[in-house]
């Protein structure tokens, strides 16, 4: 089981501490472990708690009517914010699919965003902070493999489903091939950038996860794409990444060659020359035009 301090559950539900100990106090929302130096210590059950007290609070119910209510009451009230369809609880509700492991939660939540908004904004404006939210229980230890996989899986298949709906670009516009390199399996941001070109109506040959750098070659040389693009997440070093692009660059020195991730945002400096780093996807295409 997970545990959460104050400033945890301010980072994960947007509750800032200082109404978190009022609440807590006055109300008796939580009721916290303390540690020998008295450092609050919260639950997963405390979090999903909070969670469901702050969507009943944000759709206009007091918090002293919160602190009266049963659980079943409140759970009942609580299915009817999930059925709703308005984005402003989508947050909650995204963590609260995460915590509970809920696929139904998490599905329907996507579908409202997506009917409403498109993926694409969807993404930007609501996966992207979620996804930075599961980073930072990533970091403080709070959500284990299990439930990152889950989440990560969940959205990756809604955006191949979205993908799947896209007509199919003209072979006569150009072409960019997507692949993650031989360590890297993290395809979330990749499978996005597959959306948004299709979407703009550029070709895209995508080979996915963990490509060796002989099957990449060999595939440049067979597909013949305009640009090849690719994703950088999982901690490697700078030694690595700057070797494999140089080496790159010198195998097929007229390629273009977009990458964006992490590790590239942190060596952007030693890579420049060998690479077009990941901005936007306008920058991408005003690329390809030159072409």
């Amino acid at each position: 089981m997970a545990e959460y301090k104050i400033k945890d559950l301010e980072n994960l539900t947007g509750i800032k501490s200082h109404t978190i100990r009022i609440w807590e106090k006055r109300y008796h929302i939580l009721t916290p472990n303390r540690t020998d130096t008295k450092i609050r210590m919260y639950s997963d059950d405390e979090l999903t708690h909070l969670l469901t007290v702050s969507m009943l609070n944000r759709n206009g119910i007091k918090i002293s009517k919160i602190a009266e209510l049963s659980q079943d009451d409140m759970n009942k009230l609580l299915w009817d914010i999930k059925v709703n369809k308005g984005p402003e609880n989508s947050m909650d509700k995204l963590i609260l699919a995460l915590v509970s492991l809920d696929e139904n939660l998490f599905k329907g939540t996507m579908n409202d965003l997506i009917e409403k908004f498109g993926l694409e904004k969807t993404f930007m404006d609501h996966l992207i902070p979620f996804l930075d939210r599961i980073g930072i229980m990533w970091l403080i230890g709070s959500i284990n493999p299990s439930q990152e996989h889950f989440m990560s899986n969940l959205i990756r298949q809604k955006i191949i489903s979205e993908i799947d709906k896209q007509p199919i670009p003209k072979a006569e516009k150009p072409s960019v091939m997507l692949y993650l390199p031989e360590h890297e399996w993290h395809e979330v941001s990749l499978l996005f950038y597959q959306f948004l070109l299709r979407e703009k109506g550029i070709q895209t040959l995508y080979l996915g996860q963990s490509l060796p750098y002989k099957s990449l070659l060999e595939s440049i040389d067979k597909l013949k794409p305009d640009a090849i693009l690719s994703s950088w997440l999982t901690a490697v070093e700078e030694k690595f990444v700057v070797t494999y692009f140089k080496q790159l660059k010198k195998d097929r020195p007229k390629l273009k060659v977009f990458a964006g991730g992490a590790q590239i945002k942190s060596n952007s400096e030693a890579l420049k020359g060998s690479i077009i780093q990941i901005q936007n996807i306008t920058e991408i295409i005003d690329h390809l035009k030159e072409s």
